[in-house]
């Protein structure tokens, strides 16, 4: 197993300090100038991967694959001259010239499809998580980096204006080095249980979609919207957001991966993700090289702090989900599309720092971009993978039922067989990653 780069060596060596990671791509990416357009497979077609569609249709869409043919008429109906696939392995073996791979499925098939496309020379955008396993986030951040792949993970937000200020903000040392920071999100995708089973709808595949996942009767409940529910095909709440919102104070901070993990939680239950989860990681070296710690809330409970936070007028602070960052002289607090200063716990008014990374042209933009004349990406896999193991570890020291000392460099827990267990799965016969 190759040896992590480190996430502060890519602020070090990105231009200007101004962006987590791109140093990499800029310095790995193949340069493929394309004439013209690109040539754009889809695995997924519906839900998200229609959204992702919308995006990139200005290229060249040459093959859409689905497990759902009603989905997949929908989209053939869009885009009548791309082929049509049940099966993502038939269309990334098929002989279509296809330049670049964009994935947009429940996680279980994230790893598996985005692997065998880096390793037929594709380009990769895939949906967050990036991966459904630890493992799997580290073995594609090292195929990208081995393939000089243009990659991108799907954390939309990361291109938007406010988070550029709020790093800005974060660096300029307005608050000092931050020691601490809490993540909340109030979504609970959560008690995933099988029931009795049904026959599958006429249109779906129910094979196929289970990809590398065991084998398990259909039953209503888990597709189309509530597989990230259960262990075998999601990751609850933490993987479905702590990438949009966590991110941020990666970005921000550059932290490396966590030495430590414990996470707090109902009673694990074999099949589902639960109501809701808190999580701690423990950084070695954070900001100015001291340790640093990264809480996680969802479903619900939020950081104690947060009610003890008033505006400028003395009123009790209102604010949704977000970020806040404790630093030594001060705090901010962020969301999606706001952030404001705090000094003794109060709204404070600051002169913000003046802009020093460059708008996006868009995060879907950015990768075909890429893709065409190897330009960076802001979430290529370089930085997505290491954001993906961190959300992740914090699922397995919950799962596994107790802290966890990780060793990032070796991909082992080293005090808890149990969670070492989790760190990879077993895949069926005829899927790989």
């Amino acid at each position: 197993m190759k040896t992590p780069i480190r996430r502060r060596t890519f602020l070090q060596l990105a231009a200007g300090g101004a962006l987590a990671g791109p140093a990499l791509a800029r310095s790995t990416v193949r340069r493929w100038v394309k004439p013209d357009k690109l040539r754009i497979a889809m695995v997924g077609t519906a839900n998200r991967a229609w959204d992702n569609l919308q995006e990139v249709s200005g290229e060249q869409i040459v093959a859409l694959c689905d497990v759902d043919s009603g989905y997949l008429a929908r989209a053939s109906g869009a885009f009548p001259d791309a082929k049509t696939f049940r099966d993502y392995r038939e269309m990334l073996s098929s002989d279509l010239g296809i330049d670049a791979v964009l994935v947009a499925t429940p996680d279980h098939t994230h790893a598996p499809a985005s692997a065998m496309a880096l390793r037929a020379g594709k380009h990769v955008y895939c949906e967050k998580p990036l991966t459904h396993t630890v493992h799997e986030a580290r073995l594609l951040t090292d195929l990208a980096r081995e393939k000089g792949a243009a990659t991108q993970m799907g954390t939309q937000i990361h291109a938007g204006g406010n988070y550029r200020r709020v790093v800005e903000l974060i660096r300029s040392g307005a608050i000092g080095d931050v020691h601490e920071a809490h993540v909340w999100c109030g979504k609970s995708w959560s008690d995933g249980r099988y029931v009795e089973s049904t026959p599958a709808p006429a249109t779906l595949d129910w094979d196929l979609w289970l990809g590398a996942a065991p084998e398990h009767a259909y039953c209503e409940g888990i597709h189309p919207a509530s597989w990230r529910k259960f262990w075998a095909y999601g990751t609850g709440t933490l993987g479905d957001m702590a990438c949009h919102y966590g991110d941020l104070v990666f970005w921000a901070l550059g932290i490396d991966y966590p030495h430590r993990i414990e996470a707090w939680g109902p009673d694990v239950h074999a099949d589902g993700t639960p109501r809701t989860l808190r999580v701690r990681w423990d950084f070695a070296s954070g900001p100015g090289g001291k340790p640093f710690t990264l809480w996680w809330h969802d479903g619900g409970p939020r950081p104690e702090i947060l009610s003890k936070l008033t505006d400028a007028d003395g009123s009790p602070l209102q604010w949704g989900d977000g970020q806040l960052f404790i630093g030594e002289t001060g705090m901010v607090i962020s969301d999606y599309g706001n952030h404001r200063l705090l000094r003794d716990n109060r709204v404070a008014d600051f002169t913000p720092p003046a802009p020093t990374i460059p708008d996006s042209i868009g995060h879907h933009a950015e990768w075909i971009k890429a893709c065409k004349d190897g330009s960076p990406t802001t979430c290529h896999f370089g930085y997505a993978g290491p954001l993906t193991e961190t959300v992740l570890l914090g699922s397995v020291a919950y799962r596994a039922g107790g802290p966890i000392e990780w060793d990032a460099r070796g991909l082992r827990v080293t005090n808890n067989e149990a969670a070492q267990k989790l760190i990879s799965k077993v895949y069926r016969e005829g899927f790989r990653v």
